[in-house]
């Protein structure tokens, strides 16, 4: 249970309180191996999930096969909690373990009592829903720009703001970077060596410098 130290969900409870209300829930705890599917899109959502341990992928495969990386978690994050929610209560893409994973799964019931024993973790998951929001439109916007340079920048730009430093370590690979923003992988490599080249930025695979911010935020505004 160290995940749920880190978990969003139990910022502010003490590990024990937090370990406590999950044991007061009919709960479930699931072990997937790397490559297994967690859901499929269209299959019913009825629990919040917590990663208790590995990663997972969000994809959104489309008729003529390619796939899009929408999202990806990580020990300690939660998914599907604006789901269980909802009146169509399905899973509108994939859910993939990358890695061995654990997957705790709260029901929609249980859920709603955990909520109301506790109003630390009641603001907390209202903070996750927030935060989910944010992340639509940050999509939204990196799938509206219309150049590779754009894409990249508003990428980089929005870790810069999370991660408080010129120096930025993308929490995934570069080809999942390129899903992201929904480019190619060897256009973004292109363009990340010719915006290395107008000293822009300096990298090492996902590793970043921003040298000249000025000039990348005045790239968004062209």
């Amino acid at each position: 249970m160290d995940a749920l130290e880190k978990c969003i969900l139990f910022k502010g409870v003490r590990l024990e309180e937090a370990i406590g209300l999950i044991s007061g829930t009919n709960s479930l705890r699931r072990t997937y191996n790397a490559g297994d599917y967690i859901a499929l899109e269209g299959e019913p959502c009825n629990h919040l999930s917590i990663i208790l341990e590995g990663e997972i992928e969000i994809h959104k495969p489309f008729s003529s096969g390619k796939v899009v990386t929408i999202n990806h978690f990580s020990a300690g994050d939660v998914f599907a909690e604006s789901l269980v929610f909802s009146h169509k209560k399905e899973y509108p893409a994939t859910v993939l373990s990358t890695t061995e994973s654990v997957i705790l799964m709260i029901p929609r019931d249980e859920l709603v009592l955990l909520l109301t024993k506790n109003g630390r973790v009641l603001e907390n998951f209202a903070g996750v829903l927030s935060k989910r929001i944010h992340m639509l439109n940050d999509r939204i916007t990196d799938l509206s720009l219309d150049t590779a340079r754009k894409k990249i920048v508003n990428i980089l730009l929005l870790e810069y703001s999370r991660q408080k430093s010129r120096y930025i370590a993308l929490p995934y690979s570069r080809k999942k970077m390129a899903e992201l923003i929904n480019i190619p992988r060897p256009s973004l490599s292109r363009e990340l060596i010719r915006m290395k080249e107008d000293g822009l930025i300096d990298f090492y695979k996902n590793r970043f410098k921003i040298i000249d911010l000025k000039a990348l935020e005045s790239i968004l505004q062209q």
